[in-house]
């Protein structure tokens, strides 16, 4: 079978891969869905999703930092990995050695792209599309409910020392366009560092918000980042809905909703 991931890398897998080793959390709740339990072998460290994998399955590192030898020992038929989530290193170690898809995923409709081709892939074609109307549906009504909702500047950060935000070309900025919030931090790089001493006058938000990973923010964080703002809400978010693609996203629009709610 050839096939090609979403930075337009062929693949040739001769069977449907029985041995699969994820690099990526969001892509491997996603296997989960898709019923692949037992397909697969190796996740990271921070596969959170679902609980119970991180004592059934091999550990391999984490998502920067990975065991080789320990992939080797299991000998995957296919290694998932993401062009932001995993180094251009780690992709050209592990392709001398194992099939490994690529995925790019900024927007909903590339999520979309990547779970029908995981279909594809793992020949589980009427799965992947059960999870992308689900998707389809959930964010048809979730544009309607927010339709009339007025739009509000928002700086979303997600590490402090150095303090850095969500910027463009990101998942996570393309979800703050979905709830009406515009990212006063837009205009500058992917995950910039930003002062904030200087975050009235780079936007002055109406809505701070600290994700919940992947730094660990506190109260006194908040406290710290509300003095340099005018008069902005600061509010703990929930990193997974906003950065996680995949069948993460059936649940990302209710808690998206329950947010407006609570502003």
């Amino acid at each position: 079978m050839k096939i090609y991931d979403q930075l337009h890398r062929e693949l040739v897998l001769e069977n449907t891969p029985k041995r699969i080793i994820s690099l990526v959390p969001s892509q491997t709740e996603l296997l989960y869905d898709l019923g692949l339990e037992d397909s697969v072998v190796g996740i990271t460290k921070f596969c959170v999703h679902p609980y119970h994998w991180k004592s059934t399955k091999k550990i391999v590192g984490g998502t920067k930092n990975i065991k080789l030898e320990k992939i080797k020992e299991l000998q995957p038929d296919i290694i998932l990995c993401n062009k932001e989530e995993n180094t251009q290193e780690i992709v050209e170690t592990l392709e001398k050695l194992f099939p490994v898809h690529v995925s790019d995923v900024k927007t909903i409709e590339e999520s979309m792209e990547m779970i029908a081709q995981y279909g594809k892939i793992f020949k589980r074609n009427t799965e992947a599309s059960k999870i992308n109307q689900k998707i389809e549906f959930r964010l048809r009504e979730f544009q309607s409910f927010v339709k009339d909702i007025p739009i509000q500047k928002v700086a979303y950060f997600i590490w402090r020392d150095p303090w850095m935000v969500a910027g463009k070309d990101t998942f996570i900025n393309h979800l703050l366009h979905l709830c009406k919030f515009d990212n006063i931090y837009e205009s500058l790089g992917r995950y910039p560092e930003v002062p904030i001493e200087n975050i009235r006058k780079e936007g002055d938000p109406d809505i701070v918000m600290l994700s919940s990973e992947p730094y660990p923010f506190k109260e006194e964080h908040a406290f710290e980042l509300g003095r340099h703002t005018h008069h902005a809400k600061t509010i703990f978010v929930d990193g997974e809905y906003f950065s996680w693609y995949g069948s993460r996203l059936v649940k990302a629009f209710d808690y998206f909703k329950t947010l407006h709610n609570s502003l």
